[in-house]
Order: C-alpha cells, then structure tokens, then sequence
C-alpha cells in the first residue's frame, strides 16, 4: 500500500494503472469472483503499481445523445477493491461517485470504506450537471481528506472541460486545495487537448506557488466502430481522421494502440512533463475479448514510453 501512497505522491516516480469496471449489479459471488480471477492472471505478468476500480454512473442525462449500450448498474466499488486486492496483490484505486449521499451519508459510506481496507480514492462528481445535489463536491473531498483512515485522495480531470469560459486547470488548483493529491484522467484520444491543459495546469501552479500534483492519463485501445462510438459519447474527444485511421486499418485495435502511444510521446514532449508528475492508466471500454486482450498489449507499449522518458 505504502508503495503506491509513494508512487502517487513522489515526482521522481513513474506510475502504471490498470483500470476496471466491477460486474454488474445482481453478480452472484461466484461470478463476481471468477471475473476477479480473470483479471487477476490478465494482469499479474504486467509491471503495476495499482489497479483502479471505476464508479459506474448513468450518465444519459449529461446528453441528448442516445448511449450506444444500454447502462447497467455494477456491485459497489468498494467491494470489487478489496477482492482484487486479495487476488492481485496490488493495491486498488476505488473510485466513488458522490450522487446523492449527504454529509452524514457520505460520512457513513467513508466509514465502511476504512472498515473495508479502502485506502486510496478517487471521488468523481455527479454524472448530470445543472442538478443540485445534497453534498458539494468540494465538502466531499475534504471530508475524505480529513477522515481518519488517511486516504488517498484523488480527482478526476477532462482535458476537454479546458476551454475559454471554463477552466479545468483552475479546478484542478482548487481540488488540489481541498485535499486531491493526483488526479487521473479521461480516456486521451486528442493529445492537443491535454497539451494545452498541462500547459495551463503547470503556469498556474508557478503562479500560485504550489507543487502540481500527479496526473495520471487514462488510454484505451478500441478497434471497433461501436466502441470508438462509445468513447464518443463518454464524452472523448476523438477527432474523425483518428477514427478513419483506426477503422481503415489492416488492425484497427493494431492501429489504435499506435496512436496512443504517439499521443503519450507527444505529451510527455513538453518542459510541463518535467514539473508534473505523470503516469499511465490502461482500460478497455469494451467487453470483447480482442479489445480487452489489446489492453495489455497497450499497457506494455506506453510503460514503455514511459521508460523512454526517465
């Protein structure tokens, strides 16, 4: 666990994830324990650091867009952590989303976590914006920051949220505040993006006289067009050449890990990269084998850029 917190926390140090969603709700437990087995031997030959485990939310009323599979609901978290953690090894990232929980619920829900061996978390706002929920998210973070199991607390960042009338950067600065020790991000398909995010992310923290905390960029290999349509409608940004290169080529999950890697290489180009501290998450979006199988062949590809630029 220790060995994480260090990883998270140290500049000097390179990080590696692994990121998966639980099964879905209703899951008997043999179920739920065979699909833990199987990521288990997925990823025990790999390098990790960590593995995170998502918060599944309905996301349909974030747009008028329909979802290209239908949403189901998946077993808490929590749970799914401590189950990997036994199987695996390795310590779990376990994502929350704050939903409708009040104070004392999130309180409560902080509590069992502890209870469970939660350690490292990573709170993700409410799925619909414009929506007034009980519990502000900032209130959440430093609730967490301050609860007595001294978790590691974690954001989420989308580069695609930096614009003109909105910037992300400064939200990474107040959650850094408020108590985020590292954030991970989005799936990466537009590197430009978060070149200009990082770019704002590390003038403003000069400015503010504060360290910048960990960014962790999430990628995921994808080589379908129902797939590619699925990170679309999350809310990537991925332009329309990179989906025609990815769908004409001879290998599109080939091609797409490709690209991934060149956006990784592109990314870490910059004098940012030697003031933030940065590191990979691997996921797949996708429950086909090949897609899924892909992912570690990703995995091998961009800890190898990540060994490139030590």
């Amino acid at each position: 666990m220790s060995l994480l917190k260090e990883a998270l926390l140290d500049p000097g140090k390179s990080l590696r994830l692994y990121g998966t969603t639980p099964p879905r709700a209703g899951a008997t437990q043999d179920a739920v324990r065979n699909a833990a087995a199987k990521l288990a031997a997925r990823v025990r030959p790999l390098p990790l650091d960590g593995i995170v485990v998502y918060d599944i939310q309905d996301e349909s009323g974030r747009t008028a867009t329909p979802r290209p599979f239908a949403f189901t609901g998946t077993i808490d978290p929590r749970a799914y952590s401590k189950i990997l953690r036994e199987l695996t090894g390795k310590p779990a990232i376990t994502y929350k989303c704050v939903g409708g929980h009040d104070e004392a619920a999130w309180n409560a829900w902080l509590d069992a976590a502890a209870h469970d061996g939660v350690r490292f978390l990573s709170i993700v706002g409410r799925p619909t914006s414009g929506v007034r929920y009980p519990l502000p998210l900032s209130r959440a973070i430093r609730l967490a920051d301050a609860h007595p199991a001294g978790f590691a607390v974690g954001g989420v960042v989308i580069a695609e949220r930096h614009t003109a009338e909105r910037s992300e950067s400064a939200r990474m600065l107040a959650k850094g505040i408020e108590g985020c020790g590292y954030f991970i991000s989005q799936t990466v398909y537009h590197a430009h993006a978060t070149e200009r995010l990082l770019s704002a992310y590390a003038r403003d923290c000069r400015g503010a006289g504060v360290e910048p905390r960990r960014v962790v960029l999430t990628f995921s290999p994808a080589g379908r067009d129902k797939t590619l349509a699925f990170l679309r409608w999350l809310g990537v940004n991925l332009p329309p050449e990179t989906q025609r290169a990815i769908l004409g080529a001879p290998h599109p999950l080939a091609k797409s890990i490709d690209i991934c890697r060149d956006n990784l290489r592109r990314i870490m180009a910059h004098d940012y990269a030697k003031v933030i501290p940065l590191g990979v998450n691997v996921e797949s979006v996708s429950i086909n084998k090949d897609e899924i199988d892909a992912s570690v062949d990703l995995f091998h590809a961009l800890a190898e850029v990540l060994v490139e630029k030590r």
